[in-house]
């Protein structure tokens, strides 16, 4: 997993509140098997009409927004139905982070799993944000965004900022944690037992 320290990006104004994970990546799409390439998906409906042509205006593809890797949105982003394949499309178009009043629970935990840092403020710094044309700076490891002249504290739990500016998936979240008595247990289990590993030889 990719590790998160900080980013510099305009950001994507979604700030309608209750975007839910089927806007974010509808669910007939929910068959595709292959990770790589949701990105193309990503609030597919909102930019795409029935019949396969752009839908002009859309905020995603403003060129305005070109290259965000910061989404700002409004209250409870990501709720409705438990799909990781809504963030797998977040991510796969390039979002790194996203700052919103409030999030589905499911949401921001898959969030944190892949990688996409969930920042809660208060809606009306989101707005304050939104107003300043150009790149945003959020910074991971001082915890901060600084918008213009404007910079803005905010707070992500220890072990969730530690597991993202490592870059940790579950697996090295567990070897970070429990390797020493892994390897305590493998070292002890293979002097007591040295048959076990006969054929690892």
């Amino acid at each position: 997993m990719k590790a998160f320290g900080s980013v510099c990006s305009v950001a994507l104004p979604l700030l309608e509140d209750r975007i839910d994970t089927d806007i974010l990546y509808p669910a007939r799409f929910l068959l595709l098997m292959d990770r790589d390439g949701l990105g193309t998906y990503f609030c597919h409906d909102r930019r795409i009409d029935a019949d396969g042509h752009p839908i002009s205006g859309n905020l995603v593809d403003d060129p305005r927004f070109a290259g965000a890797q910061v989404v700002l949105a409004g209250d409870d982003f990501g709720c409705g139905s438990s799909r990781e394949q809504a963030v797998w499309a977040l991510a796969g178009y390039g979002i790194r982070c996203v700052i919103a009043p409030s999030f589905g629970e499911i949401f921001a935990a898959n969030c944190l799993r892949n990688g996409v840092l969930t920042i809660v403020l208060p809606r009306h710094t989101i707005d304050r944000i939104a107003k300043v044309s150009g790149s945003i700076v959020v910074d991971l490891r001082h915890q901060t965004i600084t918008a213009g002249i404007d910079e803005v504290e905010f707070s992500v739990p220890s072990a969730n900022r530690m597991r993202l500016l490592n870059g940790w998936d579950d697996i090295d979240l567990i070897l970070e944690e429990e390797g020493a008595h892994v390897a305590a247990f493998e070292q002890r289990q293979q002097s007591e037992q040295p048959w076990l590993y006969e054929d690892a030889r």
